[in-house]
């Protein structure tokens, strides 16, 4: 293959040629964001500057001692250094836990034996999912702004991806009725996910039931991303799409331990719903892993199981941020209600400014790394999105640097790079 016959695609202004041994479908699918930031922060660091990344959302809190302690103990236990029982599926107490959890926690009965499944957390199940159940061709409903896993995926599995915008005018819900009704009929799988990274936004139940009616009269499997479910403020109750009645028929729901037990490293999440997702799912990872580490599932129903009062800790925790972020953006004149689920701030930026080119300009002028809101699609333009997961006092210092420049950020009037693409 020929330099001229490697395709380029354009992103954030860099052309990137790829690989002679490089699938085609990779020119389809942008640098992972957070790839993009993490050597970011590994240039800045080279040179000296003291970087505050408030750009992942990985939780600063320790896992709790109880989890911990359930994990040494399983791993004392030789039979757990065999692979797992019932291999990709999940051993079937860590199974039985999740169930029981979504029973207490939204009232949701489910068969852990067809219904649930363990995860490498959710993002590894947005791939299985989409390889599992959309051929090459088929319509795939992708959030934009949203988690980008959710277009890498689809694109994986050959799909055609149809943008679904998320408006602030809206609450950042879509308007399933903008939905052509040939794109609709033809379409195979939507992605949802509330409360909802990166916009914060938590849909009320009428909003489910709106999308399951949806999904029932088109055919579509609705899949909701749900891994901030147990962070949410002032009284927001945050839902699972599997509250509604006649859901299952449709719907499959991601969640995860990583945000409410602080255990992003150990990866384990569920899927839950759809019996034949589930199926789906299952009949790709048997050909792909086999299992989480037995241990770290033993820890898993620890933490399902036993005490929720790191929930609670967590929420104190990041409310507090938030209101100190919340404060501090007001003060330079930023217009912005304080969210009310997840860990993240959705920041509009001065009108007509790039949030690729602010979030650069913020890192070389205040050592702060934020995510630039294209990151996450077109539409994610006019934001920036801040994790409130980091230490108090690198979040102090990092809100007094970027108070101390928002001025001159502000007066910029800064113009896109060309051939920025999200698919």
């Amino acid at each position: 293959m020929s330099d001229d016959e490697r395709r380029p695609w354009f992103y954030l202004g860099v052309v990137v040629k790829m690989d002679v041994f490089s699938a085609e479908r990779l020119t389809r699918i942008p640098p992972y964001p957070l790839g993009e930031v993490r050597k970011r922060i590994e240039a800045a660091t080279a040179r000296g500057v003291d970087v505050i990344s408030l750009a992942i959302g990985d939780p600063d809190q320790p896992t709790p001692p109880h989890i911990v302690e359930a994990l040494t103990r399983a791993v004392a236990d030789p039979r757990t250094h065999m692979y797992p029982a019932d291999g990709h599926r999940g051993v079937p107490s860590f199974r039985e836990a999740v169930s029981a959890w979504y029973g207490r926690r939204f009232g949701v009965r489910t068969d852990p034996a067809t219904e649930v499944m363990a995860l490498i957390g959710s993002k590894e199940g947005s791939h299985h999912l989409a390889l599992g159940v959309l051929n090459p061709g088929d319509i795939a409903i992708v959030p934009d702004p949203g988690y980008p896993a959710y277009l890498a995926s689809a694109v994986m599995a050959g799909a055609e991806v149809i943008d679904m915008p998320l408006r602030r005018e809206r609450g950042f819900l879509p308007d399933l009725e903008e939905i052509p009704e040939e794109l609709a009929r033809r379409a195979k799988l939507m992605w949802l996910s509330y409360p909802n990274n990166p916009t914060t936004a938590v849909a009320p139940l009428d909003f489910f039931e709106t999308a399951v009616a949806f999904a029932r009269r088109y055919d579509v499997l609705v899949v909701n991303d749900n891994p901030y479910s147990e962070i949410a403020y002032d009284g927001v109750h945050a839902h699972s799409i599997l509250e509604v009645d006649g859901a299952r028929d449709v719907a499959v729901e991601f969640n995860s331990l990583s945000k409410p037990f602080n255990m992003t490293g150990w990866r384990i999440g569920m899927a839950v719903g759809n019996a034949g997702a589930i199926a789906a799912i299952g009949h790709v990872k048997e050909n792909t892993d086999t299992g989480i580490f037995a241990a770290i599932q033993a820890a898993g129903v620890a933490a399902l199981e036993g005490p929720q009062d790191i929930i609670g800790r967590n929420i104190e925790v990041y409310r507090r941020r938030r209101d100190l972020a919340v404060r501090m953006f007001r003060s330079v004149g930023v217009e912005m209600d304080p969210p009310s689920a997840t860990f993240y701030l959705w920041v509009p930026i001065p009108d007509g400014a790039s949030s690729h080119e602010l979030s650069v300009r913020l890192l070389d002028l205040t050592g702060v790394v934020v995510t630039a809101g294209s990151s996450f699609g077109a539409h994610g333009e006019g934001f920036i999105r801040l994790s409130l997961s980091v230490a108090d006092t690198r979040l102090e210092e990092a809100l007094d640097r970027i108070g101390g420049a928002w001025d001159r950020l502000s007066t910029l009037r800064l113009e896109p790079r060309s051939g920025m693409t999200f698919g």
